[in-house]
């Protein structure tokens, strides 16, 4: 088959260059052009010199990245990728957002979140959320997709089979995320400088995160009912990964054997979650620079809670390999395609 051409605009952040990493072995994949405002006419690897000689491309306009792709990847700010998505429509290419313009159906809530509007309705309508495991069906021949937050994921992906069960309560659900720095993104603030985060173990955005309002979104998908989470995220002195604890109460007489059923004929084929056995916990660590989210489960029989803890690199299976692996459902491909990283032990 001919190889898709890809480009990526935003290819010098975070999120863009692990899409390059991706991309540049990825078996049916052309990288056509890489897109940057900030380092327009610059090689890619001028900025991450780990690339020297393995991309050396140079940083090219908007116009021309999607001009030169069949698929656009936008890892851009919130409220850019609108445009950049009716330009690709427009000329029947596809796009995949790693930003938020796509991923709220609910223009007043995208407003109130993230302070802008969205300018083609149209295009909100046809746009998937792309969260592959829970959503694949609708993915498949997409022109638009909104690529899940990094948070979003950890925890949709955690929760989904004792909710699809029906097996634990909708209301009261709590989330501790855990995050790297890297998921603030590559521009520098007081919180992410390095003398405020080494060493330093923080809450942030307590009650306020605009990851909220898409996990209740998803979760109520899942559900297929309203469902209201408390979200407390964090900020880990660590450069990557994502560690979400989730406590549910069990629904009346639901059993070990219940849960562990769900969890089982849930996953049991999907080749990027792994349900870890009974005793062995979930670590960072073990998802480092892979496309995994590793799960585990536990019941405290004394509250009837049920203890949920999900991984993830928040850069690969929260960013840049989450949308690899929509693309290559968007072009009926091998849905693991290019994403065969094992992950580091250390």
């Amino acid at each position: 088959m001919n190889k898709i051409k890809c480009g990526i605009i935003g290819a010098t952040g975070y999120a863009g260059v692990e899409l390059v990493r991706i991309l540049m072995r990825h078996p049916v994949v052309e990288l056509a052009a890489v897109g940057s405002v900030s380092f327009e006419g610059k090689p890619v690897s001028g900025i991450y010199p780990s690339l020297r000689g393995v991309c050396d491309m140079v940083c090219v306009s908007s116009d021309e990245v999607i001009a030169a792709s069949d698929v656009v990847f936008a890892a851009v700010p919130h409220g850019l990728s609108q445009e950049l998505a009716f330009q690709c429509t427009e000329k029947g290419k596809k796009l995949i957002d790693l930003g938020a313009d796509f991923r709220l159906d609910d223009a007043a809530e995208y407003e109130k979140w993230y302070g802008c509007e969205y300018k083609y309705p149209q295009l909100h309508d046809k746009a998937v959320y792309g969260l592959c495991e829970l959503f694949r069906d609708s993915v498949a021949g997409a022109d638009v997709i909104g690529n899940p937050g990094c948070y979003p994921t950890s925890v949709a992906l955690g929760l989904a089979p004792v909710l699809r069960g029906g097996l634990v309560e909708t209301r009261g659900i709590m989330i501790d995320s855990k995050s790297g720095v890297t998921g603030a993104g590559r521009g520098l603030t007081q919180g992410t400088h390095f003398p405020e985060c080494n060493e330093a173990f923080s809450a942030y955005k307590v009650a306020a995160h605009r990851h909220s309002p898409e996990i209740e979104q998803t979760l109520s998908k899942i559900a297929d009912m309203e469902v209201t989470v408390t979200f407390v995220p964090h900020l880990l002195p660590v450069n990557r990964g994502i560690l979400s604890t989730i406590y549910a109460r069990l629904l009346p007489d639901v059993s070990e054997e219940q849960v562990a059923a769900a969890y089982e004929s849930a996953y049991a084929d999907e080749a990027f979650v792994r349900v870890l056995p009974k005793g062995a916990c979930v670590d960072v660590r073990s998802v480092k620079c892979s496309n995994y989210c590793d799960v585990q489960w536990y019941i405290d029989s004394h509250t009837g809670t049920l203890i949920v803890t999900s991984v993830i690199d928040n850069m690969v299976k929260g960013a840049a390999g989450q949308a690899v692996q929509n693309m290559n459902i968007m072009f009926g491909i091998d849905e693991t395609a290019g994403l065969d990283m094992i992950p580091t032990a250390f």
